[in-house]
């Protein structure tokens, strides 16, 4: 029978059900547990008019209700949008309305959000624990098709409301091939920093379900406390992002731990400085995964393994790749708007083709044409080239999304709120490179005739208006910005002086 994402639950339970799933604070939820826990979420919706095709949201920080949710959606054909909790109540209330979503599950440490919210909110806690209380544990049986909807992630829009990448059994169907690549089995321990609504979270937990391992749920992000996470959970494998690997290599102490359980760390949504990796290396004492991919690709395409993680070796120029594309993935460099490919080693945009990529965007259909290249290609919106020995290195981006500690933000929508400032008369954002977090944003601001800003104020106008990790943590005053013949603003000529030297324009 070819894979299905309910099915998960669904065979661990009976084959294995005492084995635990997920671990939060100080409570851990069965595979038994957690199968019985999403039936009643499956009546539950059922009996709110919920069926196939319906999404349902949820808006909230790592925990077992997300999977409650995930499962007992899937078990009666709905899917699952989870919601970034980090935006404002407005951002979230446009992404729940977007999804059409009429149930939405919301943490309680957010329960001040609830009248925000369309439609029927339920709180976790004791509401969702009445919630299920009043709903039978029946399975409904529902089994789906491969090509079923079963999750749907808001990837960071242009402009308005993000948009929603549809992801189905079969782009998950890669998980036991992925759970053995990241050494992944019965017997791990995983630990799930990443949010839940990012695919560095959601997918990273569903490869370790598949192989049948425990997951730890990291609610919020304390590098000491994950470095005493690491010890006392005996985690095995991790996924975690540069900046919060390097903050953890930072706490005091940290080196003398315990992590003789560890297996290996896979990190991505952006690269490692060699410092950064030597401190790594000294202080886990574990091998190193370097993955590339995005949302539409459900998540991982092209990994860079341990053996290449040698700062000081021959091959060190191999850290500046994002490494080799997986078995089932194919990677083609073609002529940026253009169909011709490009030769090994000459730069082109990345076109990915595998069994992951989406099949478009929810109720986009003009966005979903420009993704999608015809053929199963997807424009991954990157640029780069690949070596004579299969490498991928990325160059720049075709797109200009800024990838800040994970979080992706697209510069045209805080232009657009910075725009809005009267004493603005032109205004660029880009991305610039940061030790800690990979890159951060800056504005680069044309102020009006006779005007004057600080660049205090011109922060605290987007603070008003914007999600934190949106905000730009820069700004720069100019007469003028760089613009092609047809009135396009340079950003490439904009970000080259920050990012020279560096040997990779990409983070």
């Amino acid at each position: 029978m070819e894979y299905r994402v309910v099915s998960i639950v669904r065979d661990h339970a009976r084959d294995r059900g005492t084995a635990p799933a997920v671990t939060t604070d100080a409570r851990t939820v069965s595979y038994a547990e957690l199968d019985e826990r999403s039936s009643r979420v499956a009546q539950a919706l059922k009996a709110a008019g919920l069926g196939p095709g319906s999404r349902v949201a949820y808006v909230g920080k790592n925990a077992p209700e997300f999977f409650d949710l995930l499962f007992g959606a899937a078990k009666i054909g709905a899917v699952t949008a989870p919601v970034n909790w980090r935006l404002t109540p407005a951002e979230i209330a446009a992404i729940v309305a977007d999804a059409e979503a009429p149930v939405t599950v919301l943490d309680a440490e957010f329960a001040a959000l609830a009248g925000e919210i369309p439609g029927r909110v339920v709180l976790t806690g004791d509401e969702h624990e009445s919630w299920l209380a009043g709903h039978p544990a029946d399975d409904p049986g529902f089994v789906g098709e491969p090509d079923d909807i079963v999750v749907q992630l808001y990837t960071s829009g242009t402009t308005g409301v993000p948009k929603g990448v549809q992801l189905s059994n079969t782009n998950f169907a890669v998980g036991e091939r992925m759970a053995r690549r990241w050494g992944l089995d019965e017997s791990s321990v995983s630990l799930v920093p990443m949010p839940l609504f990012h695919i560095g979270g959601s997918g990273w937990a569903l490869a370790g379900m598949y192989a049948g391992c425990r997951q730890v749920l990291v609610r919020d992000i304390d590098p000491a406390a994950l470095v005493d996470t690491f010890e006392q959970e005996r985690i095995t494998n991790a996924f975690i992002v540069p900046a919060v690997l390097q903050f953890m290599c930072q706490v005091p102490g940290a080196a003398g731990r315990d992590y003789s359980a560890l297996r290996a760390i896979t990190y991505g949504a952006s690269p490692i400085t060699s410092e950064a990796l030597r401190r790594a290396l000294d202080t886990f004492k574990a091998p190193l995964f370097q993955l590339y991919g995005m949302t539409e690709t459900t998540g991982a395409i092209v990994q860079l393994e341990p053996e290449d993680h040698d700062p000081d070796g021959p091959r060190a120029h191999l850290m500046r790749s994002a490494g080799r594309p997986y078995d089932w993935v194919e990677v083609k460099i073609v002529e940026p708007g253009g169909g011709t490919e490009r030769a090994p080693g000459e730069v082109g945009e990345v076109l990915i083709r595998s069994s992951q990529n989406t099949p478009g965007y929810w109720n986009r259909p003009e966005e979903t044409a420009r993704l999608l290249a015809g053929d199963g290609w997807l424009r991954t919106g990157d640029a780069g080239y690949v070596d004579g020995e299969g490498y991928l290195f990325l160059t720049d981006r075709i797109k200009d999304m800024i990838v800040t500690g994970a979080e992706n933000v697209y510069p045209i929508e805080v232009e657009e709120v910075l725009a809005a400032h009267p004493a603005i008369a032109d205004v660029a954002v880009i991305g610039v490179p940061d030790e800690r977090w990979g890159e951060t944003v800056k504005a680069v601001v044309v102020l009006a005739p006779g005007a004057e800003l600080t660049e205090d104020e011109v922060i605290a106008h987007a603070r008003e208006r914007l999600a934190g990790f949106k905000r730009p943590r820069s700004v720069d005053f100019v007469d003028a910005l760089p613009r092609n013949p047809s009135g396009k603003i340079l950003k490439k000529d904009l970000r080259a002086p920050y990012w020279e030297g560096l040997g990779r324009t990409i983070a």
